[in-house]
């Protein structure tokens, strides 16, 4: 089972938990992080390292964001690794705590 960045992730881009992945298993879209299923080894570090809490066990995804599990996989494969961290986006504070981000996830 791997884990999976979700809605809270979009327009924040925290990148605490890249640092602690011993496998580099994140991507690096304009405005969202995913994780690569296939990389990803289940070791949880990265869970405690998000700012906003916006990464789960696949089994774990709350009501509603399952769409996060495929976006993962899907964008994962079309993204750039990353592996050092880097600032948030400039006005990530301003949607840490807002809901329903999807139609802003920026795929390209």
């Amino acid at each position: 089972m791997a884990y999976v960045v979700t809605d809270a992730c979009v327009k924040c881009k925290y990148t605490d938990c890249v640092d602690v992945c011993p496998v580099d298993c994140f991507h690096e879209g304009p405005n969202f992080l995913a994780i690569d299923p296939d990389e990803c080894i289940d070791c949880t570090l990265c869970v405690a390292e998000c700012p906003v809490s916006a990464i789960y066990a696949e089994d774990d995804v709350p009501a509603g964001q399952q769409v996060y599990i495929q976006l993962n996989a899907e964008l994962s494969k079309r993204w750039p690794s990353i592996t050092a961290s880097k600032s948030p986006l400039p006005d990530h504070a301003d949607w840490a705590e807002v809901t329903d981000k999807l139609p802003h996830l920026q795929r390209d």
